[in-house]
């Protein structure tokens, strides 16, 4: 990037010049490497489409209940071939990643058994769905489904734990491969594998994956080493920006028909549910996901070496293996939070004069900022940053349809940060 050029324009300090001048050379090994990881993704997708048949055909869509609805059955088995499963739900009546991990929940467990957290205590909304927090209604343990958790160690999975806390009533093993809101680095394929490898010894429990911000971060998915049923949203990574809404579950038939009757109906499980003419965008955005993705871990990247060269705390650090496209920074004081979010809306496409605030949040203990200039609401494949207005105020940064967008931000974030003592 022409540094100078951008300085005059965003009204950057020579002295954060300099820090991104040095990331941008840190980090040119690493970007090539996600171009690459990028294409590598983007060519499974379109051999997938070239498999199932895909036509133009698909693209029409229907209406009312959605009998044989093409675009939702092409989009549902590209989606099963490119994680190499047996099924796949790709709905957008599924309004968020915890709408699809709660509809997979309600559908495998029942009365008297237990769920067990491999990957230690859940994000904020997903406690308030099992129970273990807030006073919702028609939670997991309402139902007399039991819950359990094996806490990381050193901010990975602890096996032997895990292995022990596993009993006859662990009917679902769960895995949370990105961080939420807490200071740990996200999972790597290798280490779900481990996860899985240490269930199978000593049970045969649905393994389940919540692989939000995870799809397309390696060369191989949670669902290629063993994972029984995974879960996301397509305002996520899969969507490429593009989906305006919805979520996604891939994995084993028997699951997914478990799932989907929680969703739709006993009986009518995945028959039922228009795409609701979104099948083009749905598809389209799936297709360049991965480039999207790979756009994103090189701002995230950016980001983490631009923080790390000031002094800030990062996680993960710039160097080390991604799981993820999130990038913590632990910022120390809720002004610098406010700051830094404030920065990174002005540096979005849309709604660029609008201030992001603190304020209460459905399904979480506290306030919550977010910012995002994005074209799709709450769109985290797109470039946003939010974090909870709590000690020690860190700053979740994610998304990014092109990492010049992230660098800009990332620069202009930590100038607004750095004024602040």
């Amino acid at each position: 990037m022409n540094w100078q050029k951008i300085a005059a324009s965003w009204g950057l300090s020579d002295n954060i010049v300099k820090l991104a001048q040095t990331a941008e050379r840190d980090l040119s090994s690493q970007w090539q490497e996600y171009a690459e990881l990028g294409r590598e993704n983007h060519l499974k997708v379109l051999r997938a489409c070239q498999e199932f048949g895909l036509g133009a055909h698909h693209f029409a869509g229907s209406t009312g209940y959605g009998y044989s609805d093409f675009g939702r059955d092409a989009l549902e088995g590209i989606f099963a071939a490119f994680f190499g499963t047996q099924a796949a739900l790709v709905r957008p009546q599924i309004v968020s990643g915890t709408h699809a991990i709660t509809a997979a929940l309600f559908g495998l467990l029942r009365p008297g058994d237990q769920l067990l957290s491999a990957t230690g205590q859940p994000y904020d909304t997903l406690r308030t769905v099992i129970g273990t927090e807030g006073a919702a209604v028609g939670t997991l343990r309402e139902w007399g489904i039991s819950y359990g958790q094996v806490p990381l160690s050193g901010g990975k999975p602890d096996l032997a734990a895990i292995v022990k806390a596993v009993t006859a009533k662990t009917k679902v093993v769960a895995i949370q491969r990105s961080r939420g809101y807490s200071w740990r680095s996200a999972l790597t394929v290798d280490q779900i594998k481990e996860i899985v490898r240490a269930v199978r010894s000593v049970s045969d429990a649905v393994i389940f994956c919540d692989n939000c911000y995870g799809e397309f971060v390696e060369a191989e998915e949670p669902t290629d080493v063993g994972v029984d049923l995974m879960a996301g949203s397509l305002i996520k990574n899969p969507g490429g920006a593009l989906a305006p809404y919805g979520g996604y579950l891939v994995g084993r038939e028997d699951l997914i028909q478990r799932a989907a009757s929680h969703l739709t109906a006993p009986g009518l499980a995945g028959k039922v549910g228009s795409s609701g003419g979104l099948a083009r965008t749905y598809l389209q955005g799936f297709f360049q996901a991965p480039l999207v993705v790979a756009e994103a871990l090189a701002g995230a990247t950016f980001a983490s070496r631009i923080f790390e060269l000031s002094g800030f705390p990062v996680s993960p650090a710039s160097s080390e293996q991604r799981g993820d496209i999130v990038a913590a920074i632990s910022l120390g004081s809720p002004q610098r939070l406010q700051a830094f979010c404030k920065a990174i809306q002005q540096a979005g496409p849309v709604d660029s004069d609008v201030t992001p605030v603190p304020a209460p949040m459905a399904g979480y203990s506290h306030e919550v900022i977010m910012a995002g200039g994005t074209f799709i609401e709450g769109s985290s494949i797109e470039l946003s940053a939010d974090g909870p207005l709590c000690p020690p105020y860190i700053v979740y940064l994610q998304g990014g349809i092109c990492r010049s967008q992230v660098q800009i931000a990332s620069c202009l974030a930590l100038e607004a940060v750095m004024k602040i003592s």
